[in-house]
C-alpha cells in the first residue's frame, strides 16, 4: 500500500547486523580451486568475455552459493558480500574473467555510462569533481547516497585498497521510507511525485539530456526506490525542468540525513579480493572520498 511502512527482509536496520563478516560467502580453498580452473577455462576458449556463458565452465561446488548471494541480493534483504577471490595472484585478465564468472550467476550484465562498459574501472583518473558533469566514480571525491540505474543490481570487486579512505556504506532505501513515512508523512507523496534527473554529458542518441522518474515507485505491491541528490539538482540547468520547490528540498534533507544515519546504515571497508552486490531497487551505496 502506498504511503505505508513496508516490512520484509529489505527493511533492515544496522542492528540486525552487529557483526558484517558473519553474513558474508567466504570462499573455502575448494572453491578457490574451482575458480581458479573456470578461469582457465574461460580464457582459454577465446572467447570475448561477454559471449562467455554458463556453459563454458564448472564451479560444481560455488554455483550454488554464488546464486543464492545473487537472489538474497536481488529478492532477501537487497545486498550481499562475498571474501575471498584471490586477486592479487590473479592477472588483470584473470580478475576479469573471474569476476564476469561471478557475474554470470546473478544476471545480464548491462552497460552503466555512456562508453557502453560491462565491466567498469572505479579510479581516481583525475577528472575534475568540482565540474557538475563528472561523474565522481571517475574521481577520489566521495559520492553521496544514491543507487545506479538502469540494472537491478550494481556490483563492485575490491582490487586494491586506498592509501587513506574509500569506506564503502550501504542503506535500505525501504527503511528510508519507512522512516519518512512515520517522521514526515507530507513529504511521502513529494518524494512519489516527478522528479527530474539529469543525464550529465551522457545523453543517448533522441534523448533528452534529463528524464523524469519518481523518488518513490511503487508498482503490484512492491516499492522501488531511485535516488541520487545531485542528479536532481543538476537538472536546474535545464529550462524546460520545472523548479525544485522548498518541499523537495525538505525531502532530500530528511532523506540524505536518514540514509547516513548509524541506525539505518551500514559502513565497511572492502579489502582485495571482495566482492559487494547490492539491489538497486532496495539499497543506497555511498562511497568515502579517498587518496
Amino acid at each position: 500500500e502506498p504511503f505505508t511502512v513496508i516490512e520484509g527482509p529489505a527493511a533492515w536496520t544496522a542492528s540486525d547486523f552487529p557483526v558484517l563478516e558473519e553474513t558474508m560467502l567466504h570462499l573455502t580453498p575448494a572453491h578457490v580451486a574451482e575458480l581458479d580452473a573456470a578461469v582457465e577455462q574461460v580464457l582459454a576458449s577465446g572467447k570475448p568475455l561477454q559471449h562467455v556463458d554458463l556453459s563454458d565452465f564448472e564451479l560444481p561446488t560455488l554455483s550454488g552459493p554464488l546464486a543464492d548471494a545473487g537472489q538474497e541480493a536481488q529478492f532477501g534483504r537487497g545486498w550481499a558480500l562475498v571474501r575471498g577471490v584471490p586477486v592479487w595472484r590473479y592477472s588483470r585478465q584473470q580478475q576479469l574473467a573471474a569476476y564476469w564468472i561471478f557475474g554470470l550467476h546473478w544476471g545480464r550484465a548491462v552497460p552503466q555510462n555512456g562508453k557502453g562498459h560491462l565491466i567498469g574501472h572505479i579510479k581516481d583518473i583525475k577528472h575534475d569533481a568540482a565540474n557538475p558533469l563528472t561523474r565522481l566514480y571517475a574521481t577520489n571525491a566521495a559520492q553521496p547516497w544514491h543507487n545506479d540505474g538502469p540494472a537491478d543490481l550494481v556490483s563492485l570487486l575490491c582490487l586494491s585498497n586506498a592509501e587513506e579512505g574509500g569506506d564503502s556504506g550501504w542503506s535500505s532505501s525501504v527503511s528510508v521510507h519507512n522512516e519518512i513515512v512515520r517522521r514526515a508523512p507530507h513529504l511521502a507523496p513529494v518524494l512519489a511525485g516527478p522528479w527530474f534527473f539529469d543525464r550529465k554529458s551522457e545523453v543517448p542518441n533522441g534523448k533528452k539530456p534529463f528524464f523524469e522518474i519518481p523518488v518513490f515507485n511503487y508498482h503490484r505491491g512492491h516499492l522501488s526506490v531511485n535516488y541520487s541528490d545531485n542528479y536532481y539538482l543538476l537538472s536546474q540547468r535545464h529550462a524546460e525542468v520545472p523548479k525544485l520547490q522548498p518541499h523537495h528540498h525538505e525531502a532530500m534533507a530528511l532523506f540524505n540525513q536518514l540514509a547516513c544515519s548509524p541506525e539505518l546504515s551500514l559502513r565497511h571497508v572492502l579489502q582485495p579480493g571482495d566482492v559487494q552486490l547490492l539491489s538497486n531497487h532496495v539499497c543506497l551505496h555511498y562511497r568515502g572520498a579517498f587518496t
